[in-house]
């Protein structure tokens, strides 16, 4: 064997080793340079653990009050570091409370310098000393590495940040583009998460959905509480990437005052950006926010900041006492800010976020878009699919009544599908007044649906055309007819299919897709009830007599027969029809 392979051999044979340990009493020098335990697995995104301190500043020589708590766990190691050089060695030393749950460490040089558990015994609280050295950094931050079983654990579980008097911020850069933009702030970590007491009242908030507790794994929270001549804002949500607030003057992206909220290796940095269009936000280089503090637990990213009113020396940072529509999204971030997974929240009015108090909600799908869709479903999910039912099975049933001098089922077939045509036009063209074009964005919906809009309006146009009943090219016609109508119905539900997938609608994902699969099973389903019923009318009138078969009744009358069971199942098939759209409509508009 190689001495390259030798040596990864034998250390595979020490992980291997201390994992099987599992390090139960504590004494991990180890994992001092990078407080990570030796236990051949990944450690977790989303701490459960938090850290706090019972002071913000020090001097050489103080004692501050560090405290572990969280959920059970077994093993846990305590540090505390340069806060602008995290990966430097460990600062100061600890003192013990409790000699039964944690011991004291020497990590490098400096006796003392960290902490760690005894034995695996369940713990909840831990609670020691630092003690600030004489040459301590001005800024001193706390990190925590706690193994809640073997495999799960969280690694530099981000704390409180010390600082000496009159200390600087650090510097700490974030890239939201190629033309990179650092950013530096002072932050803190908040302890409990936020809650909606006193929106409507004391502070200005947006809820999604409406009237949701921030606390949920769902609820993307949004407040603004306006003190003296600053207002402080709190941002909450899903998301182990990024949040994003702007302020803009219209629905648009582009031209707007945006806030960032990005996770970047379980730590948050929050910045100012200014947002060029659908193009990347750039970060901004100067810190305008104040008493920044942020928190990452169970996959909720939570960020609160001070702003002034008024910041009329920074280009780009709107007045907070105008009214503006206010945008909220989140998305993935890895080194760069990529585009929010779906559709922003926009409120729906402009609003003044130090006027009176409100307790809102917004739509994550425009009302053009949400009316396009709305349209889409009631023209192929209602008027066609009963107009296809009426003329292929309701031709004998109705073919003596008569409404305003044509036959009924003729009149009641001819309304629906130009009702269809109607409604497919008007809501063809919503999108492209919403998007001001052609969508680059929607794949190959506006393609599919540009051909059903083609073959819609060629139906009637063919119809006008149509020959007589018995006229030679009839055949033809009745082809061709059913040809483009089903060849129409197919594309149409394909193409509902891709847009309830695209973020502008923002339905429910798999609910959509599980509900369009059955409403299509519900179609054919009562076709095929009704092609057998008319087949086993037929096969009900023909007697068989010495291998002739005599017709005793004609198809029309043997049709009309059924006259009852039809009108029964197309009663049933236009409520559950009814049923569907409901659904749909209650979903677009989440209701």
């Amino acid at each position: 064997m190689e001495l390259p392979g030798l040596a990864f051999a034998v250390w595979m044979f020490i992980c291997f080793y201390a994992s099987v340990d599992s390090y139960p009493s504590g004494k991990i020098r180890e994992a001092c340079t990078n407080m990570i335990p030796c236990h051949g697995s990944s450690p977790q995104l989303s701490p459960e653990h938090t850290i706090t301190v019972n002071g913000t500043e020090f001097k050489p020589g103080d004692n501050i009050e560090v405290h572990l708590s969280g959920p059970d766990f077994e093993g846990f190691f305590i540090q505390a570091r340069d806060a602008e050089h995290l990966d430097s060695p460990a600062v100061g030393s600890f003192m013990l409370v409790d000699r039964k749950l944690s011991q004291l460490l020497t990590c490098g040089r400096i006796k003392n310098s960290a902490v760690s558990h005894t034995s695996k015994a369940r713990k909840k609280y831990i609670k020691v000393y630092w003690i600030a050295p004489g040459d301590a950094p001005k800024r001193v931050q706390f990190l925590a590495t706690v193994v809640k079983k073997y495999k799960t654990f969280w690694v530099k579980i981000p704390g409180p940040v010390v600082s000496q008097p009159n200390a600087l911020s650090p510097t700490t850069p974030l890239h939201a583009t190629s033309e990179a933009i650092s950013t530096s702030h002072s932050v803190s970590y908040l302890s409990k998460p936020f809650n909606a007491s006193g929106c409507g009242s004391m502070k200005f908030c947006i809820r999604n959905p409406s009237n949701c507790d921030p606390e949920s794994a769902s609820c993307f929270f949004l407040s603004f509480q306006e003190e003296k001549s600053s207002v402080f804002i709190e941002m909450s949500g899903p998301s182990e990437g990024y949040l994003a607030f702007a302020l803009s003057h219209d629905q648009w992206m582009g031209g707007d005052d945006a806030y960032l909220c990005v996770n970047e290796d379980h730590r948050v940095h929050v910045s100012t950006a200014y947002l060029k269009g659908r193009s990347p936000p750039v970060l901004d280089s100067e810190n305008v926010l104040e008493d920044v503090s942020w928190r990452l637990v169970d996959g909720i990213l939570q960020c609160s900041f001070r702003r002034s009113i008024s910041l009329p020396a920074y280009k780009g940072r709107f007045n907070l006492n105008a009214s503006y529509y206010i945008f909220l999204a989140d998305g993935e971030a890895s080194g760069l800010i990529y585009k929010h997974r779906h559709q922003p929240l926009i409120t729906n009015g402009i609003y003044n976020i130090t006027g009176l108090p409100q307790d809102i909600g917004g739509s994550r799908s425009p009302q053009l878009i949400k009316a396009h869709g709305a349209l889409m479903f009631v023209a192929w999910i209602t008027t066609v699919s009963i107009g296809v039912i009426v003329a292929r099975f309701f031709k004998p049933v109705w073919s003596h009544s008569f409404l305003f001098g044509k036959e009924m089922w003729f009149q009641v077939h001819r309304m629906l599908m130009l009702t269809t045509v109607m409604l497919t036009s008007i809501s063809f063209v919503l999108p492209f007044i919403y998007r001001g074009g052609w969508s680059q964005q929607a794949g190959f919906h506006p393609y599919l649906g540009c051909t059903v809009m083609a073959l819609t309006i060629f139906q009637p146009l063919m119809a006008g055309f149509r020959p007589s009943r018995h006229a030679p090219r009839r055949q033809l016609f009745n082809w061709f007819h059913w040809s483009t109508g089903t060849a129409a119905r197919i594309l149409a539900v394909v193409t509902m299919f891709l847009g309830m997938d695209l973020p502008a609608l923002d339905l429910p994902d798999p609910w959509d897709t599980y509900t369009m699969i059955g409403f299509v099973a519900w179609h054919v389903g009562i076709e095929i009830l009704l092609e057998i019923h008319s087949y086993c009318l037929v096969r009900k009138v023909e007697v068989i007599e010495d291998d002739r078969v005599q017709i005793l009744q004609s198809l029309t009358s043997a049709e009309a027969e059924g006259r009852l069971f039809k009108q029964v199942v197309l009663t049933i098939y236009v409520c559950g029809n009814m049923v569907f759209l409901i659904a749909f409509l209650a979903a677009i508009n989440h209701i």
